[in-house]
């Protein structure tokens, strides 16, 4: 904090690149007082694809920005994903069949997403700005639900990251819970 005359400010300074720091506190594996990582990643879906789209077409996705985007990165073929619909609850869990993928490769059944998508034309608007792109990930669902019958109730894990590799034992807890309402999981 600085002064200057009467007035106080507040400066900040980056020495990592804010999607790079973002990246490495979703991919923390175990540290003090948390327990190991499970093997099995949150996910938190929103933004300018529907539920419903990514259930129909076997994707997650993100866009916005590096702050979204980059957690993507961590996710792999043969990674199991729990999806959660912030504010709404969990709604599907699947396994990644692809790394991911920009906008412009990203194809459904061959063809590209923006002549599939419901909300191409916002894609479409945002393609233009490589900050803004949308990046998706290929997921075989096991098992989903419309965002209506979200599953949710007070204790579960969430999380701001697009993606996360949660330590805390409230995310052990949940996947508990979670195995216990889509009976598909595996």
């Amino acid at each position: 904090m600085f002064r200057h005359g009467t007035d106080q400010l507040l400066s900040r300074a980056w020495f990592i690149d804010p999607g790079e720091t973002q990246a490495n506190v979703a991919t923390t594996k175990h540290t003090e007082g948390k327990e190991p990582w499970n093997g099995e990643y949150y996910v938190s879906f929103g933004g300018d694809c529907t539920w419903e789209d990514a259930r129909a077409h076997g994707f997650i996705s993100a866009g916005g920005g590096a702050w979204y985007t980059q957690t993507l990165k961590a996710l792999s073929p043969g990674d199991r994903v729990w999806v959660k619909i912030p504010g709404k609850g969990y709604v599907g869990v699947g396994r990644v069949t692809e790394s991911v993928q920009s906008l412009s490769e990203f194809k459904l059944d061959d063809v590209p997403c923006l002549d599939v998508l419901k909300t191409a034309e916002r894609l479409r608007d945002r393609a233009a700005d490589p900050e803004l792109i949308e990046a998706f990930v290929r997921v075989e669902w096991l098992d989903t639900v419309p965002e209506n019958k979200a599953f949710n109730e007070v204790g579960l894990f969430g999380n701001q990251n697009t993606v996360c590799q949660p330590t805390a034992p409230k995310w052990r807890h949940t996947v508990e819970r979670l195995k216990t309402f889509f009976k598909k999981w595996e």
